[in-house]
């Protein structure tokens, strides 16, 4: 097979070096290596490593002239891409190379429906308008999973939950079938069941287009059943590189077998059964209408939580997992108030369904929420300091301003950040490293009850490793009570003492975390557990269904 590869990109000593005012930092340092047609490449390594950089450098999509490349070459197909001029350059995004980024909100344009976005790119590339673009667009969106394309045809990106933000993004890079496929962390907001639907039909569109792809994921699991090599780098460097079933079963490197060694132990905090009660809900409802028409009248409802009733306990975890769009995020926002919802919720025995903006302000900082696309939620105009500052100056405003820092010094050495770097804004940090901006931002306030909408999605399995033990650490110092959401059952094992399943916005399956890993009733839940810990096999019972 290796024989019928020809080499279709090479990036051959490549140095990338970013200026901010006379100091000059190099995040990519000497890179090499090669991607041939029909190939999948990965690479892996923890946040800020320069696996993202080195991508963007690929379509020249860094933000030059603060960025430029001290040394190196980018060939595809034989043309240097740092040589091409940006018409040139342009002529190549979208057609040859595309990309599916990290973060789909903000490559989403929020003022245009799902329809609009994908049909200009079809219109641009293709020529397609009117029922041949809806009907390839209705297509696409099929392809990637998105359950009743057509009524999702008006919505726009903030309609959407994460998960499907996602497929969008990838319906949108596959439409024009391209020789190269950029993926950075393409699965990142998925549940595992439709992760592998997504995977499998990224391997069939490999098969059927002789596409390549340079796969960029802090899933070590999917680089071995997805790719043909690896590219481990550290620090803007490639420490190993080679054939990914000799990597991973021989790895030279230490970093290597660092990686590989890394995964959050199970260790969930205890039940505690006669401890209060801290956050307890009663058959609540979250339904958004669906209007129409030209006096935009309700014709239906969507039922995104649907009559849903918990109880979590101080020093508890509750894991709440399933598939995107199944009412996950949306019940953590009604929890906190942050949504409308129908219901009674109550809180340390206070009823806080009903309370006004106001009246809900002392209770704010015994409740947060680390969000699951956290460059969106960060102000890119706050320094790091400021953005996990912010809440101090609202919630704990006689603080002194030596005391506000030392807070946010703990704070930022809690979740494994350099305080050093406070100063700097968030578009300077990785995806993982901005989400470790988000977590500081929601301890900092010392709360008593903390809503995760996966908290460790955006990490690398180190970082994974370490923000689980830190949660824990905090939990067990603190005595905090979580709401954890999670795709990533393996996580969730290790924190959750209880668990809840959630599909189409009703609750399928709860109990112990425990015996519900061990023994569940669901088929639901059984397809979901397959999918986590056996990709190939859940992927095939998922399709089936």
């Amino acid at each position: 097979m290796e024989a019928t590869y020809q080499k279709l990109l090479e990036v051959d000593d490549l140095s990338v070096a970013f200026r901010q005012g006379q100091r000059e930092t190099l995040a990519v340092d000497r890179v090499s290596f090669e991607i041939k047609k029909g190939e999948t490449v990965a690479l892996v390594g923890e946040s800020g490593s320069g696996k993202s950089v080195t991508a963007l450098s690929v379509l020249k999509l860094l933000p030059y002239p603060a960025a430029h490349h001290p040394s190196g070459a980018i060939r595809f197909k034989g043309r240097d891409h740092l040589r091409l001029s940006e018409a040139e350059i342009r002529r190549v995004r979208g057609n040859d190379i595309t990309i599916i980024f990290q973060e789909p909100m903000t490559s989403l344009n929020p003022l245009h429906t799902i329809e609009k976005q994908i049909g200009e790119i079809l219109l641009l590339h293709r020529g397609l308008t009117g029922q041949a673009a809806r009907a390839r667009t209705i297509e696409l969106l099929v392809q990637v999973g998105i359950p009743d394309p057509e009524t999702r045809l008006k919505s726009y990106p903030h309609q959407l939950s994460g998960g499907q933000r996602q497929r969008v993004m990838i319906a949108m890079a596959l439409a024009n079938e391209p020789d190269l496929l950029i993926a950075d962390e393409p699965t990142t907001a998925l549940d595992v069941t439709v992760q592998a639907q997504i995977l499998n039909l990224l391997k069939e569109l490999q098969r059927r287009l002789g596409m390549a792809m340079l796969f960029i994921t802090h899933d070590l699991g999917i680089v071995r059943k997805l790719a043909d090599r690896v590219c481990v780098m550290k620090e803007g460097k490639i420490v190993e590189q080679g054939p990914v079933e000799r990597v991973f079963t021989a790895p030279q490197h230490p970093y290597t077998r660092a990686l590989l060694g890394a995964e959050p132990k199970p260790d969930p905090a205890p039940m505690c059964a006669g401890a209060p009660v801290v956050i307890e809900t009663k058959d609540l409802k979250v339904w958004f209408p669906i209007k129409r028409g030209v006096m935009r009248r309700p014709v239906g409802y969507i039922k995104a939580v649907d009559g849903v009733s918990i109880e979590i306990r101080q020093g508890e975890t509750l894991g709440v997992v399933g598939e995107s769009g199944s009412g996950k995020t949306t019940l953590g926002l009604a929890i906190l108030r942050l949504i409308s919802s129908d219901g009674p919720i109550v809180f340390f025995g206070s009823k806080i369904a009903g309370l006004t903006f106001k009246k809900m302000r002392p209770f704010r900082h015994h409740m947060q929420i680390v969000f699951q696309d956290p460059y969106g939620t960060l102000s890119p105009r706050m320094s790091v300091s400021d953005i996990i500052e912010e809440g101090l100056w609202v919630h704990h405003p006689k603080l002194t301003k030596a005391e506000r820092e030392a807070r946010v010094i703990r704070a930022l050495h809690d979740v494994g950040l350099d305080p050093d770097t406070r100063f700097r804004y968030p578009h300077e940090f990785s995806g993982g490293q901005r989400q470790r901006i988000a977590v500081a931002r929601a301890i900092v306030l010392e709360p008593t009850f903390v809503v995760l909408d996966e908290p460790t999605s955006a990490l690398d399995m180190l970082i994974q490793a370490q923000i689980v033990e830190l949660l824990r650490t905090l939990q067990k110092r603190r005595n905090l009570t979580y709401m954890f959401i999670s795709h990533d059952l393996r996580v969730v094992a290790a924190l959750a003492c209880r668990l809840l399943v959630m599909r189409h916005g009703k609750v399928v399956e709860e109990g112990p975390a425990a015996e519900v890993f061990a023994r569940p009733r669901s088929d639901y839940t059984r397809a979901l557990l397959a999918a986590a810990f056996n990709l190939e096999t859940a992927a095939e019972g998922v399709v089936a269904q």
